[in-house]
């Protein structure tokens, strides 16, 4: 294997928890080119990092023109944690030799392997993306690392600090979401700012610009004590703050990931989604999942932009008490 081929075109948290496979194809294949397919605005999660030969962009609007340019680059092996019938169809028209897929991805006929999407109990998105090596056991020695990591250095940490005006002992909170049923109220998060800032922690607050207006009212409800970096940081520098914080507390998305990939204690709050769809945090001693029993969830893979029952007690009744006393548990560890 000379020039192999990653495809993951999904969510930021999603492209993160890939980290894993592309470590485990480059100790696999050490003197092989490892290349990785990510959407337009996430080039520079990659950056930097020394299991990656060539981080190459996709734009979903030139479909068969970025066909050839992958037939073009000649790869031996692609392998795809993406499951859409786009990315399915794509893969089989660039002509790569040997395509390895999910058999629950859309046209999944059009993979030469299909490896069964396990979901379940205990069972990690980290670890269902390795599945994906299956294949190839027989053949090679094969090397599994599942640590997910960011190629985030103290040095450039170091400067977004400075940048920031950041003091390390800080507490990260992320309030934002692509998806509102997976946002924990804002009241609440103001509640938990406003908590540890009497105990004298710096409170800091991240997200896209998409985020701004959770962010904007926990700040207000904490009365402006928070330091409010919303839509104010790069990728990579957000990926700093949250990697110098001494606890982060998020919604189930990408932040979660962030985390577990600098071994920081994250409490993450799960309301429409559950530990079972595999995105819970990936270090046990130093991630947990807040969250109550209800009969309604999960009420989808990604959550959804209301409530199906129109009550959200998923998170309503998922107090700040509850949070505070999670996080304050990682904090003495």
């Amino acid at each position: 294997m000379r020039n192999i081929l990653i495809f993951q075109t999904a969510f930021l948290g999603d492209l993160i928890l890939t980290s894993s496979l592309i470590k485990s194809i480059k100790k696999s294949f050490p003197e092989a080119n490892v290349s990785i397919v990510v959407r337009k605005g996430f080039e520079s999660v990659f950056q930097g990092f020394s299991y990656v030969s060539e981080i190459i962009s996709y734009n979903k609007k030139g479909f068969l023109k970025f066909s050839r340019l992958l037939k073009e680059k000649n790869f031996d092996l692609v392998i795809s944690p993406h499951r859409s019938h786009r990315t399915s169809l794509l893969l089989f028209l660039s002509r790569i030799k040997r395509r390895i897929g999910f058999n629950t991805s859309g046209f999944s006929f059009l993979y030469t392997d299909r490896v069964k999407y396990r979901q379940g109990k205990e069972v990690h998105e980290i670890d269902r993306n390795l599945d994906l090596l299956l294949p190839l056991k027989d053949e090679f020695s094969v090397v599994v690392d599942k640590k997910p990591e960011l190629p985030i250095s103290n040095s450039e940490s170091k400067v977004t600090l400075e940048k920031f005006n950041l003091k390390k002992d800080y507490i990260v909170l992320a309030p934002g979401s692509v998806w509102k049923t997976k946002m924990w109220l804002s009241e609440y998060y103001g509640e938990v700012a406003k908590y540890f800032l009497k105990k004298g922690k710096n409170v800091v607050l991240v997200g896209s610009k998409s985020d701004l207006e959770p962010c904007t009212k926990v700040h207000e409800i904490a009365e402006k004590r928070t330091i409010n970096l919303c839509g104010k940081t790069t990728l990579r520098e957000f990926f700093s703050v949250i990697k110098e914080a001494q606890l982060l507390i998020s919604n189930d998305s990408s932040p979660v990931h962030v985390a577990s990939c600098f071994n920081i204690p994250v409490v993450a709050v799960f309301g429409a989604t559950v530990k079972d769809f595999g995105f819970y945090p990936y270090n046990k001693d130093k991630g947990v999942v807040a969250e109550i029993d209800l009969y309604c969830r999960p009420c989808g893979i990604h959550g959804g932009r209301r409530c199906p029952e129109g009550h959200f007690r998923c998170m309503k009744n998922l107090k700040p008490e509850i949070v505070i006393e999670k996080a304050e548990n990682l904090l003495k560890k």
